[in-house]
């Protein structure tokens, strides 16, 4: 059975009688050499547990099954369940959870089903809910190596910015907290049934074991982070005092006890300068 090829995956689905949910970002790759690759770079091998978010009808699932020793996948679509027990059928080592990922514990789900095995995340995630999976997974500090996703083009761009460049956003600065991003490969629009309006990208997490700066209080650093990045065009002491309630005179004593300027925009600042920032602020609030 040839997941990738079309009027193999029309057949499956007419006999389920599944349609495409827009609402659920849902499009099937077609491409045959996409997702071997995902799979190989995503650290699926002997010996190693794999966590799928949104396998579709299972073209991923298969290539990981393939190499790893267990592959968990979790689909939110109840309709696409009957479809991945008939394409997965040959693979005893492929357990389907019918669940929202972002409800369910996945610690326990990795203590359940891996025993103690090197773990790694790998999956197409669905573009409407791509970053508040990203952080689920990385906020939660999960005991995984790495996370593999495939993601909109210009997702990717801003995830795997140099935090402290132009395309730097708060999301840039919570990832590159929590792991190494980097950029794998891009994946065209046609590689995908139907075809979305923008191209992809694969990137790769590599998840810290411990953050690159220290800060006297973690969720402080990211709410003012997030306030920094709230005014794009305006500087970061003005999104900093709207976004968190603290007058721009406070805001401008801390800028200036971290060597920073009362004019400097937020994404001119490198992770140690928030991070100094952030510490300032805390002091001065």
């Amino acid at each position: 059975m040839v997941l990738t090829d079309i009027n193999v995956i029309k057949r499956i689905l007419s006999k389920h009688g599944f349609s495409f949910s827009k609402a659920l970002g849902q499009n099937f790759l077609i491409d045959p050499e996409v997702c071997p690759k995902m799979a190989d770079l995503g650290g699926a091998k002997d010996g190693t547990g794999v966590i799928e978010i949104g396998p579709g009808i299972g073209v991923l699932t298969v290539e990981l099954a393939k190499r790893a020793e267990k592959v968990v996948t979790v689909e939110l679509d109840t309709r696409l369940i009957p479809v991945l027990a008939e394409t997965l059928s040959d693979y005893r080592n492929v357990e389907v959870i019918n669940a929202d990922v972002l409800k369910t514990d996945l610690f326990k789900l990795i203590e359940d089903n891996f025993n103690g095995k090197s773990v790694n995340v790998c999956a197409n995630l669905p573009y409407y809910i791509t970053s508040p999976i990203l952080m689920y997974l990385l906020e939660s500090r999960l005991p995984v190596e790495s996370i593999t996703v495939m993601v909109q083009k210009e997702a990717a761009d801003r995830l795997c910015a140099k935090v402290g460049s132009r395309d730097s956003g708060a999301i840039t600065v919570a990832v590159n907290y929590y792991a190494e991003p980097e950029v794998l490969f891009d994946v065209g629009r046609e590689c995908f049934m139907p075809s979305p309006n923008v191209d992809s990208c694969v990137i790769k997490l590599n998840v810290r074991k411990e953050p690159p700066v220290k800060v006297e209080n973690e969720e402080f650093f990211f709410s003012m982070v997030k306030a920094a990045f709230s005014q794009r065009r305006k500087t970061a002491a003005n999104g900093i005092s709207s976004g968190l309630g603290i007058s721009k005179d406070k805001v401008s004593e801390a800028l200036s006890a971290s060597g920073l300027s009362p004019t400097v925009r937020a994404e001119a600042l490198t992770m140690e300068e928030l991070a100094l920032l952030s510490d300032n602020l805390l002091k001065v609030r």
